[in-house]
């Protein structure tokens, strides 16, 4: 599955991302030591000590962990469920029969030129494979650049236990063909749940290219660069454990960070203006503040009272920021007046995600678990801490729930909706009379999460359950092109121009 997706600016990639050196010893024994291979799922926190019991995970030999940490690095190659791993390797020096490898009968090979076949030392001196080995890695270095005209998405994804970062590129021709495929991927330590693009410079420069990762079985995020292949660690944690102290007979006793988490990140906001702050949602009930350059947390939220789905910063007033939680309940929080508890909006359902409107900074829109959709003005919010306010707009939008929402950057009241009933829907909310404008089943299966291009803002990537990463160009449809044909027309560029 597709859990989040995660556009890269155009022109920030690295043309060709530079290889990371093989990990060393020491990375390994840290990568076994923190037990960022396996993670006990029956931990359960203690009030006061910042600590958490989980069961001591059951003492394997030393091939299994090492089969674990190879898969942890993408490395690890298949083993039949059947038999042992030393029957497998007994069975590949069988099938080798190096015994009797000098046993070779002498005479020539009726095939050949009796002369004996001629040999090359490499490839490139044979005529007849140079030619051919030109074009293969030809064709792979042209796979491997990121062209300043390509588009990059960052998928989290997950199958068959291996959790990974897939980063693919969208490239359109100059006569207008398109082609999606992945660039290359990075192995994550746990199940990714969401992620947040930013560009704050964490190693040196004026800006970089790093995505964010909330886990959901780790209390941690974690920061990559994308400008890195075969990276087997992150560049900065932001919180997580500390120690795990065993205990004979008895569970394991962890220690958090200072500051961290202390259960799985549901949902994460890097701040455009200010470059190095982001903003986590968690299950343990909090909101968080990061500086991910110092990599600590600056303030700790507490005004929900059940997991938060989601939060999201103000594109006009920057240090304004929204969060969801399952308590059925929205809170904004504005840093310019810290003392003052904020405002809050009852909702119906669990909030599945919020997202500012890009064109005007006072009207934000949620979307629930009951497949509604509410819109909000925030200037009808009392002074009161709490606001039973009505929404501008409800918006039945969906059968289920409504797990992903994006607003268009370039055309204004265009909004996209995504649902577990596997339907991508988009909508003209013009004067607050939200009219469904068109529909398609992406065939992505449940849909998590949908995002608009802020370079082709016409561009929605979609990710779902089956896995596989959709892009619709919105443009072509009929009735968007006859109610934003004007925005169409200023958003298309010719390709390299």
């Amino acid at each position: 599955m597709i859990s989040a997706i995660s556009w890269v600016p155009r022109g920030v990639s690295k043309p060709v991302p530079s290889v990371a050196d093989p990990p060393t010893k020491e990375e390994i024994d840290e990568l076994i030591k923190t037990g960022a291979l396996e993670r006990s799922e029956d931990g359960e926190s203690e009030d006061g000590d910042g600590e958490m019991d989980v069961e001591t995970p059951k003492k394997g030999d030393q091939i299994s962990q090492a089969l674990e940490v190879a898969k942890a690095l993408g490395k690890a190659s298949k083993v039949t469920e059947s038999g042992t791993k030393f029957d497998d390797i007994t069975d590949g020096l069988r099938e080798l029969d190096m015994e009797h490898y000098d046993d070779e009968e002498d005479g020539i090979d009726p095939f050949s030129s009796g002369l004996g076949d001629l040999y090359y030392p490499s490839n490139d001196m044979d005529p007849y494979l140079k030619d051919k080995d030109d074009d293969e890695e030809s064709e792979d270095s042209d796979d491997m650049t990121i062209n300043p005209t390509d588009s990059v998405i960052v998928c989290a994804r997950n199958e068959d236990d291996v959790s990974q970062l897939e980063i693919w590129l969208y490239v359109e021709s100059a006569d207008g063909e398109s082609n999606v495929y992945v660039h290359h991927d990075v192995i994550i330590s746990s199940f990714p749940l969401c992620t947040a693009w930013l560009d704050c410079p964490l190693k040196g420069g004026d800006k970089g290219n790093f995505i964010a990762v909330g886990l959901m079985d780790e209390p941690s995020i974690e920061i990559w660069d994308l400008d890195i292949i075969d990276e087997v660690q992150p560049c900065v944690v932001l919180g997580g454990i500390a120690e795990m102290k065993k205990k004979k007979g008895k569970k394991a006793s962890i220690k958090y960070k200072e500051g961290s988490h202390r259960d799985s990140v549901l949902g994460l906001a890097w701040n455009k203006f200010y470059r190095n702050v982001l903003a986590s949602a968690s299950a343990d009930k909090q909101v968080k503040i990061w500086d991910v350059a110092t990599g600590k947390c600056t303030i700790t939220m507490e005004h929900h009272t059940d997991k938060v789905q989601a939060v999201a910063w103000n594109h006009f007033a920057h240090q304004v920021l929204l969060s969801g939680s399952f308590d059925h309940s929205v809170v904004l929080k504005d840093g310019r007046a810290s003392s003052h508890s904020g405002y809050k909006w009852t909702v119906t359902a669990d909030v599945e995600s919020l997202a500012w409107d890009p064109h005007t900074e006072h009207s934000f829109v949620v979307s629930l678990e009951d497949g509604t959709v509410k819109g909000f003005d925030i200037r009808a919010a009392t002074s009161s801490s709490t606001s039973e306010s009505k929404p501008s707009f409800t918006l039945h939008a969906h059968d289920k729930a409504v797990c992903a929402i994006s607003y268009n950057p370039s055309a204004p009241n265009l909004l996209a909706t995504g649902s577990t009933d596997k339907m991508v829907k988009l909508w003209d909310v013009s004067n607050n009379q939200p009219s469904c404008i068109s529909s398609r089943n992406p065939k992505a299966g449940a849909v998590f999460s949908v995002s608009f291009s802020e370079d082709n803002p016409f561009l929605l990537a979609i990710g779902g359950s089956k896995g596989t990463l959709e892009v619709w160009d919105t443009s072509y449809d009929a009735a968007v092109a006859q109610r934003f044909g004007s925005y169409i027309k200023k958003s298309r560029t010719p390709p390299g121009s």
